[in-house]
């Protein structure tokens, strides 16, 4: 049997890392699919117009799910962390309560008009529904992660007894929910989730256009998939950079903040200064994989670069280790290597996204089979990285709940038993694995259905092998 800690622990979790991939497809095609709807109605180009239908179903499909998945995780507050949620329901529950009276009821009221009033409304109106659903998709995460960033740095409340409990009581509004983490998980997430739907863009946009010039099979409005590929390749010279430049400041901001974290995601033991940052760590056995200690004699790193991340510059600055704070440290291991699971892919797209601008800029990205297969294989990396940097953000935090304040394990429901625990955990996983199989299956349904067909673009046969060569039309200059 379960312990009822860790199997809630677990049950969360789990609700949580399969949810995010929702959302972060519906925030990340927002920003896309209102440039899509503004060229659609501006732009004599029809292809615009099959841009933003053929990615308007797969943001419906992710909107849907999300919602229905989503919506657990707020039971769960109630089924599995009740004691959480009476000490900190007053100031917790607004940010959720608003968030779903606000942004996703502004969602889904234009969200209708969205999908399937294009013919039905003006212009005008058409492109107002656009906004409106691209900013309520943003200002669900505006809430979620005000809720969030407050159980980080907690600002703006006093502790007080209310029939022999203590509770959080909400004393300056402003001070908690603009509380200092907010504007760093903002900013990151919203830029990770536009940058993950660019890598899906352009991993499946290669594919086709691979398909259609390398292999030589004649793909159906092959210039879509090459606009598809040429848009998401200029978002990803834009996100991706920003996301590394942006990470290392928010590193400096969780140094400062949670310097116990920080201390977990370097498993910093001991204080020290001109701590390495090791980019490679190799362990000489399995074991050695959760004791990231072991990394010292095996890895390689840059001298001082630890120090340097935490204090803006300065190699020689001392880090605090996790044997001097008065709680246990977090599951250090497991932070370790997310944490550089996380800056590895972060820079990966980084040369991936500067390899595609230099051979697009050459006049030669229909050429190169190896930057074609990198993008198909990079495809889903986005979303790992963001389940990744949520593993940092919320396994770093531990052993509390609220930082400082309330641990994780006094927030569980006291009157929740091992059996009922372990029996919800297999009952969630089951569902939450069909939901997630389902999803995919429908959004390569769409996939392989590819963009719908409009006047003003000739369809030509799709998959009909023909002899190498004779796939002439476009050029790579378009």
């Amino acid at each position: 049997m379960v312990d009822p800690v860790l199997a809630s622990r677990l049950q969360f979790a789990l609700t949580t890392i399969v949810h995010i991939i929702f959302p972060v497809m519906s925030m990340g095609l927002a920003p896309f699919l209102v440039y899509f709807t503004w060229k659609d109605i501006r732009s004599d180009d029809p292809v615009y117009e099959q841009l933003r239908r053929f990615w308007t179903k797969i943001f419906a499909v992710s909107f849907v799910v999300g919602t229905v998945t989503g919506i657990v995780l707020e039971f769960e507050f109630g089924t599995n962390f009740a004691a959480f949620s009476t000490t900190a329901g007053e100031l917790f529950g607004g940010p959720l309560a608003t968030e779903g009276m606000m942004a996703f009821m502004l969602e889904a009221t234009f969200l209708g008009v969205f999908v399937f009033g294009r013919e039905k409304v003006s212009d005008a109106l058409y492109m107002v529904s656009a906004v409106a659903v691209g900013l309520g998709t943003w200002l669900s995460a505006v809430w979620i992660l005000v809720a969030n960033s407050w159980m980080q740095t907690p600002r703006g409340y006093e502790l007080a007894t209310e029939g022999g409990q203590t509770i959080v009581h909400l004393s300056d509004p402003i001070a908690a929910y603009a509380n200092p983490r907010f504007p760093w998980m903002f900013v990151h997430m919203q830029n990770a989730a536009v940058l993950s739907v660019a890598l899906f863009m352009a991993g499946v946009a290669s594919y086709y256009v691979f398909r259609h010039y390398q292999w030589k099979y004649p793909v159906e409005n092959v210039a879509f998939w090459e606009k598809t590929l040429k848009i998401a390749i200029v978002v990803l010279l834009l996100t991706a950079p920003f996301q590394v430049l942006h990470g290392d400041a928010y590193g400096r901001h969780v140094a400062e903040t949670q310097p116990q974290k920080f201390a977990a995601m370097e498993a910093v033991w001991e204080t020290e200064s001109y701590v390495p940052e090791y980019i490679i760590a190799v362990p000489t056995n399995l074991q050695d994989l959760t004791d990231p200690r072991a990394r010292e004699l095996f890895g390689i790193g840059i001298p001082g670069g630890a120090s340097w991340l935490a204090s803006g510059g300065d190699p020689s600055a001392t880090i605090k280790g996790l044997n001097e704070f008065e709680t246990e440290a977090p599951p250090v291991a497991i932070v370790f290597w997310a944490f550089r699971l996380m800056v590895g892919l972060g820079f990966w797209f980084v040369l991936l996204a500067f390899w595609a601008g230099y051979r697009w800029w050459r006049g030669e990205l229909r050429d190169d089979d190896l930057l074609h297969k990198s993008l198909m294989a990079s495809s889903l990396l986005g979303i790992l990285a963001v389940e990744v940097g949520w593993i940092v953000t919320e396994v770093g935090r531990q052993p509390w709940v609220i930082q400082g304040v309330m641990r994780t394990e006094d927030g569980v429901s006291p009157g929740l038993t091992g059996g009922e625990a372990t029996a919800t955990l297999a009952g969630f996983a089951l569902v939450y694995l069909a939901l997630l199989t389902l999803y995919g299956y429908i959004v390569a349904r769409i996939v392989r259905s590819g963009p719908p067909t409009v006047e003003g673009i000739p369809s030509a046969e799709r998959d009909v092998p023909v002899t190498p060569g004779t796939v002439t039309e476009g050029t790579d200059d378009d």
